[in-house]
């Protein structure tokens, strides 16, 4: 953390991925994110098309969409991160769509890219719940058992079916239950992304979706606020007046909440996100990383001090 003024630091309060790493390999480990050229059932027509409507489609190009080997993209994140924060060694993080959308065999050759470079500890693979067969989880149990770092990234986003019909997210809160009790059962470690924000939600119904993910049991959690962003679906909505985004104060409640309700040991990757000014369209303060991280240690900070200024002499 920085700008706060104080030693006061975001993982002071919350259990971050990156001090977990730090305290297992006893070096700072951080993710690289890699686009392997997935696609998406929900855009290829096997579940959908169009894709869920927060996600931006302007870059999406089946044909036109080439990026760099998965080598190749581990050096230019190498190069970036050794300088910003001295970090040596990676999780190569499988971001870009839905990354175990293909066989076994091929997801073998595409993750064993990224494990074979000397300094990668292991891979981070993002993807949809209904997009995760059994021979995926074998595959990835199999890299954990040779001694590797690996987490299953299942982008949930809420717990209400409804709300996923309405983003035409193209799957329910069953599919996620029964991927991640699949997953759970191998012992695999799952990361599960939550949207704040998301239309026609409270946000009771943010608090509520954690409430059942941590009834079934996750390790890890990402936590994003909706943000509306050029070439969306939410944006045409966000212009009729039809989605009304965040307030940073709101998000900041929720964030706080979230990490209240936590048990310790659950380690959150990420609690925001961002967007760059370029494809941004509301809310502003999307953009300032920073400024919402500072704002939520301030939050929990001045929790924490009211809850043991409450308590009578000698329980603090």
């Amino acid at each position: 953390m920085r700008e706060l003024g104080t030693n006061l630091t975001l993982s002071d309060y919350v259990p971050t991925f990156g001090q977990a790493m730090l305290r297992r390999y006893g070096e700072r480990v951080h993710k690289i994110a890699i686009d392997a050229a997935f696609t998406c059932p929900n855009r290829d027509g096997s579940k959908g098309r169009g894709g869920c409507s927060f996600c931006n489609n302007v870059s999406f190009s089946p044909n036109g969409r080439r990026p760099a080997p998965v080598a190749q993209q581990i050096a230019a994140g190498r190069s970036v991160l050794v300088k910003r924060t001295g970090a040596r060694r990676y999780v190569a993080y499988f971001q870009a769509y839905t990354n175990t959308y293909a066989d076994a065999d091929r997801l073998d050759v595409l993750y064993r890219q990224a494990l074979d470079e000397p300094d990668v500890v292991g891979v981070s693979v993002g993807t949809r719940p209904d997009c995760v067969a059994p021979k995926v989880l074998d595959l990835l149990c199999g890299y954990r058992d040779q001694g590797y770092e690996v987490w299953l990234e299942l982008g949930l986003q809420s717990a209400f079916d409804a709300t996923l019909e309405r983003v035409n997210r193209g799957h329910g809160f069953a599919e996620y239950r029964d991927t991640l009790l699949a997953a759970r059962r191998r012992q695999l470690q799952v990361c599960t992304h939550l949207i704040a924000g998301l239309p026609g939600e409270s946000t009771w119904h943010t608090r509520e979706s954690l409430r059942r993910v941590l009834d079934l049991g996750t390790d890890g959690l990402k936590l994003h606020p909706l943000h509306v962003v050029k070439g969306t679906l939410l944006a045409n909505e966000w212009r009729r007046g039809g989605y009304r985004p965040l307030s940073l104060e709101r998000y900041v409640a929720v964030a706080a909440d979230l990490v209240e309700m936590a048990p310790p040991q659950l380690l959150f990757h990420r609690i925001t996100g961002t967007a760059s000014r370029d494809i941004l369209l509301a809310p502003d303060w999307c953009a300032e990383k920073w400024r919402v991280l500072n704002a939520i240690t301030r939050e929990l900070h001045a929790r924490q001090r009211g809850c043991r200024e409450a308590l009578p002499a000698g329980r603090a």
